[in-house]
C-alpha cells in the first residue's frame, strides 16, 4: 500500500492504547479514543489546555507526586531527545461524573519524542497503560477475593510500589550523576576546543555534535590557528578512538600539541610527524587521525597532509568539489619507528571554500564510505553561497540522521 492512501489520523485514533499528543510546552495537540474513554475526558477538554491543568495532583494527597515526576520526564525527553519508560505511578484523577471526588489510579506510562527535520522535539508521544486494576487486585479488593489471598495481594501490591519507587529514585541519583559528569564534559570542551575568533579576520565556522547517548566531548577535535609569517593559518581536525572523558582527555593532549607545533613547523607534513612521535608516548592515541591543512591567503594555496583521515574538501565557486587526498599516510602512531609524511599543494580561487570534518558526518553502517562523501560533495555545492555559519547548519542538517549520529561530528569550514 502506498504511505499517501493511509490515514495515519484514523491510525492513531484506534490505537490499542491510551495515547496522547503534547507540544513542547505540554499542551494538549490530541489524544485517541482510548485515552479519552479511560479518562473520562472529552476531546474538547484536552486538546489546547495544559497537561496539568486537566490533571493536576490529588489536592487531598500531600505525598502526592505523579505530577512532578510525570513533568521531570517529559523535561528529559525534550532536552535528550531520547524515550523514556517511567516508573509505576500513582496518579490520582478527579471523577468527571463526581466534580470534588478523586480517583485512586495507578498507572504505566512511557514518554517519546517526535522529531523535527532540523533534529528538534517538536511534540511528545505519551502513552499510558493503566494498571489500577492489576494492582486492587493484587490487593484483593475484587469481588470474591478472600481475606488470606487479599493479605497476600497487599504485600505484593506493596512490594511492587515499592520498588518501583527505588528504580525511580535510583534513576534519579543516575541522572544527577550524570548530570555532573557532563558538567565536567562542558568545562573540558570549552578549555579544549578553540573559538573562530583565533584566525583573525578570516571567516570561519567550527561545529561539534556528541555521537547520540554519549557527554558533550568525546574523541573529536578542530583547531584553527594563525601562522607565523604572511596571512595564513592552520586549520586541523582530528579523531581519537573511543568516547567519554578518557578519550576527551587524549583528545586535548593531541590537539594542543598540533595547535603548538603548527606556530613553528615549515609545513603541515612536519606537524604531523612531531605529532605523531608525541602520540607514540601518550596512552589511548593509538590509531588516532589528523588532517591538516596550511593556508596561505596571499598566494592562494592550500598545503596540506593527512594522517589517516578523511580527505578535507574544497568546493570551487564553479561548484566543483575537489577532496585533497593527495597527501595521505597511516594514522598517528601507526609505525613503530618515524617515517616523514608526505604533503601536497593545492591552489584556489577567491570566494571558494575548504570543509575540514570527522568521520562521523560521512561514514555510516553498511554504506561505502565513497556514499558518504558523495553525499557531503553535493551538500557542499548547493550552499556554497551561503555564508560559512548557514553552510555549516545546511551541511550538518543534511548528513546527520534527525535523531542524531552513532560517532562523534565535528565541522569546519572556511570562506577562502
Amino acid at each position: 500500500m502506498n504511505d499517501t492512501a493511509i490515514d495515519y489520523a484514523a491510525v492513531f485514533q484506534a490505537l490499542p492504547g491510551m495515547v496522547a499528543l503534547l507540544t513542547p510546552e505540554l499542551v494538549y495537540a490530541d489524544a485517541n479514543r482510548e485515552f479519552l474513554r479511560v479518562t473520562g475526558r472529552k476531546r474538547e477538554q484536552l486538546v489546547g489546555r495544559h497537561l496539568f491543568e486537566v490533571f493536576p495532583d490529588n489536592p487531598n494527597d500531600g505525598a502526592a507526586s505523579g505530577m512532578r515526576n510525570l513533568a521531570a520526564s517529559l523535561q528529559r525527553v525534550l532536552a535528550t531527545g531520547e524515550r523514556e519508560a517511567m516508573a509505576l505511578q500513582r496518579y490520582d484523577v478527579e471523577s468527571s461524573e463526581r466534580p470534588g471526588e478523586w480517583d485512586e489510579r495507578y498507572w504505566s506510562p512511557v514518554n517519546a519524542p517526535v522529531h523535527g527535520r532540523d533534529g528538534s522535539v517538536v511534540l511528545l508521544v505519551h502513552r499510558v497503560e493503566e494498571v489500577t486494576e492489576l494492582i486492587r487486585a493484587r490487593g484483593g479488593r475484587g469481588a470474591g477475593g478472600e481475606a488470606r489471598a487479599g493479605s497476600r495481594g497487599r504485600v505484593l501490591e506493596a512490594e511492587l510500589y515499592t520498588r518501583a519507587r527505588e528504580l525511580q529514585e535510583l534513576n534519579e541519583r543516575l541522572r544527577l550523576a550524570h548530570a555532573r559528569e557532563r558538567e565536567v564534559a562542558l568545562a573540558l570542551q570549552e578549555a579544549m576546543l578553540p573559538a573562530g575568533r583565533q584566525v583573525g579576520h578570516h571567516r570561519a565556522a567550527v561545529r561539534y555534535r556528541p555521537a547520540v547517548g554519549a557527554l558533550n566531548v568525546c574523541g573529536d577535535w578542530y583547531d584553527l590557528v594563525d601562522l607565523v609569517g604572511g596571512n595564513r593559518i592552520g586549520v586541523s581536525v582530528g579523531d581519537v578512538v573511543g568516547h567519554g572523558l578518557e578519550a576527551a582527555g587524549v583528545m586535548g593532549q593531541l590537539r594542543s600539541a598540533l595547535s603548538a607545533t603548527s606556530r613553528v613547523a615549515a609545513g603541515p607534513a612536519e606537524a604531523l610527524n612531531v605529532l605523531g612521535r608525541y602520540a607514540h608516548v601518550v596512552d589511548g592515541a593509538e590509531s588516532a587521525t589528523a588532517v591538516t591543512t596550511f593556508i596561505d591567503f596571499d598566494h592562494r594555496t592550500i598545503t596540506y597532509s593527512s594522517a589517516g583521515h578523511p580527505p578535507p574538501a574544497l568546493v570551487h565557486t564553479d561548484g566543483r568539489v575537489e577532496f585533497l587526498d593527495r597527501a595521505t599516510d597511516p594514522p598517528l602512531d601507526a609505525r613503530p619507528t618515524p617515517v616523514r609524511r608526505p604533503q601536497a599543494r593545492t591552489v584556489y580561487d577567491s570566494g571558494a571554500t575548504l570543509a575540514l570534518y570527522t568521520d562521523g558526518l560521512v561514514e555510516r553502517r553498511h554504506e561505502d564510505i565513497d556514499t558518504g562523501l558523495a553525499r557531503l560533495a553535493g551538500s557542499l555545492a548547493r550552499h556554497r553561497e551561503a555564508d560559512p555559519e548557514s553552510l555549516a547548519d545546511a551541511v550538518l542538517l543534511e548528513l546527520l540522521p534527525p535523531g542524531g549520529a552513532t560517532d562523534d561530528t565535528a565541522l569546519v569550514i572556511v570562506r577562502l
